[in-house]
């Protein structure tokens, strides 16, 4: 159906949600919202479906969680009774409809006879991810938009590993998704027949306590933490997410007592009020939190996302100022440290290995094999680390020590399976102590291991092409990129292109390799000078990002390299 068949469907179904009829009403004469909201389904990403809040098929409502439900029910079911009997965890954030949108996902589940495990009260994801493997369950959905703004809310599915859904599946349930007709229609049980049939399972403090036993595993250094737990000064903001429900317990199971929470962020909050966004990758959501660090003289402040898989990091510099680290620096600072305690306790193991995203620095790389232990690469998406733990734990080739990706998703301890900003909590509070034991700031860290590895700055640069013609444009630029090779960039001499979607990567003197990795859409330049260039369209939101890398001998001389691959950037996409 064209969108305005599809919209005229939506307007005369008799039993449409008020709330949402009366938002369709007001859309009447607005043409190109309609088309907006109508022109195409939400699809499935990296991470599940994200999208505005609001009636349509290309917008999160009820009715696009019970498809999206519908068709993992579907799935579920193609693998056989007694797998879908293992049931579906269910967690929710702070955002608008959240809680609403867990319910309809267990009521369009309970009409296939599967359980659902709902957690009481909002969590943050790795817990959700934890749940799916205590509770033994076959898959498990998260409701969250992460960080995108207060007008978002999204829905993330997970497999029966804790990680999210691999591509196999995700295909077959998207698959599935769009064998459905339409969202209008789908059965759902009531409540009061879901606890009847016993389908509704509420879940809640044991879950969180088998977590937080587990995180307190997080901790290298115990004897450290208890020597620095008075000194070492944190401010937590969990920007009105999820955050504060575990992260408070963890820091101090951990045995960290001077920290303290930014009371106007501590609330749960689905208009997330004191800041534009709440991305701990902005500066600005360290407005408040650096305002309690300058009174209290904080070393390190700290903020995670609205469901708390992202962690931020603000750190106090010799002037008293705050430095907004990015996430390769949160992570080479946390890989340096956790290899370094590991190594001087014997706890480093031979076959150590160390995971992260082919578009987040090479930085964390360079320390990790100063300890003579190994980096791998993986496809961005952190079911890719997910996959390649499962792997080492199955053939017992590599064990795995930390795996991140430049986006601030961390993850310490496998008994997660997706970025965990409770366990990332936990440790950079430990690195902090780490260096304010030996009389300086993570600052100070993060500038000797500069100094010994070499000067390294990443940016990225995301440009938004909404709607119907964004998504045309963005596959137009991916095809120029793909149809006109580029043999350099601005000055630099291109001497290896990577094509993930073919899995292929060509070098300047025409030789080709094969790239051991699933299909993506993602082309990345290594330049003459080791810098590099990555572009690849967002999986979750309308976006085409570019991520630049580069590496020199001062600070200074790095900047200027990341400036002038900038400007090449924007000349490539102006053309």
């Amino acid at each position: 159906m064209s969108y305005r068949q599809t919209y005229g469907k939506w307007q005369s179904h008799t039993n449409l949600d008020p709330h949402l009829k009366s938002e369709l009403n007001q859309l009447e004469g607005k043409d190109d919202q309609i088309k907006d909201a109508f022109y195409s389904a939400l699809e499935f990403g990296t991470a599940g479906m994200r999208g505005i809040l609001g009636p349509g098929i290309n917008r999160m409502n009820i009715y696009t969680v019970r498809q999206a439900t519908e068709g993992l029910a579907r799935l579920m079911e193609s693998k056989g009774e007694e797998e879908k009997k293992r049931g579906v965890a269910i967690a929710y954030d702070s955002r608008r409809m959240s809680p609403e949108f867990a319910m309809e996902a267990a009521k369009t589940l309970g009409a296939h006879g599967i359980p659902a495990y709902v957690f009481e009260s909002l969590r943050p994801t790795p817990e959700l991810s934890f749940a799916v493997r205590h509770l033994n369950a076959l898959t498990g959905i998260m409701i969250t938009a992460s960080h995108n703004p207060a007008d978002y809310n999204g829905y993330k599915v997970y497999g029966e590993d804790g990680g999210q859904m691999p591509p196999n599946d995700a295909e077959a349930l998207t698959d599935y998704i769009r064998a459905i007709e339409s969202p209008l229609d789908i059965a759902i049980m009531d409540e009061e027949t879901l606890n009847e049939k016993g389908l509704l399972h509420i879940i809640g403090e044991e879950v969180d306590q088998a977590y937080l036993d587990l995180v307190k595993t997080v901790t290298v250094n115990p004897e450290l933490v208890s020597e620095m737990s008075q000194e070492m000064s944190l401010v937590f903001t969990p920007l009105h997410g999820t955050g504060k429900m575990l992260g408070e317990r963890a820091l101090r199971n951990a045995g960290f007592e001077n920290f303290n929470l930014v009371p106007e962020q501590a609330e749960a909050d689905s208009n997330f009020t004191t800041v534009k966004s709440p991305n701990p990758e902005d500066p600005g959501a360290f407005e408040y939190a650096e305002k309690l660090g300058r009174e209290i003289g904080a070393d390190i402040l700290v903020a995670t996302d609205p469901d708390a898989d992202r962690l931020g990091a603000s750190v106090r510099k010799s002037d008293g100022s705050y430095q907004v680290l990015t996430g390769n620096q949160i992570a080479s600072l946390m890989v340096d440290y956790l290899l370094l305690a590991k190594k001087e306790t014997n706890q480093l193991p031979e076959n150590a290995v160390i995971l992260k995203s082919i578009v987040s620095s090479e930085f964390p790389t360079v320390i990790a094999e100063s300890y003579g232990v190994e980096m791998v690469d993986v496809l961005t998406g952190f079911k890719f680390i997910a996959e390649k733990i499962q792997q080492y734990e199955e053939d017992k080739s590599h064990t795995f020590q930390f795996g991140f990706e430049e986006s601030y998703g961390y993850l310490v301890k496998p008994f997660v399976r997706d970025k965990d900003a409770i366990q990332a909590l936990v440790l950079l509070a430990e690195v902090a102590a780490y260096y304010k034991k030996k009389g300086q700031t993570l600052y100070d860290g993060l500038q000797d291991l500069f100094k010994k590895h070499g000067y390294y700055k990443e940016k990225t640069i995301s440009v938004t092409m909404s709607g119907l013609s964004g998504a045309e444009k963005i596959a137009a630029l991916m095809a120029q990129f793909r149809e006109e090779a580029l043999t350099e960039i601005g000055d630099l001499a291109v001497t290896k292109t990577e094509d993930f979607q073919t899995s292929t990567t060509t070098f300047a003197d025409g030789k080709t390799k094969a790239i051991d990795m699933p299909s993506s859409n993602v082309l990345k330049y290594t330049l003459e000078d080791e810098s590099w260039i990555a572009i690849r369209p967002s999986g979750t939101e309308p976006k085409i990002k570019f991520y630049i890398g580069a590496k020199a001998d001062s600070n200074e001389a790095v900047d200027t390299k990341v400036e002038k691959l900038e400007a090449s950037i924007e000349a490539l996409t102006a053309e």
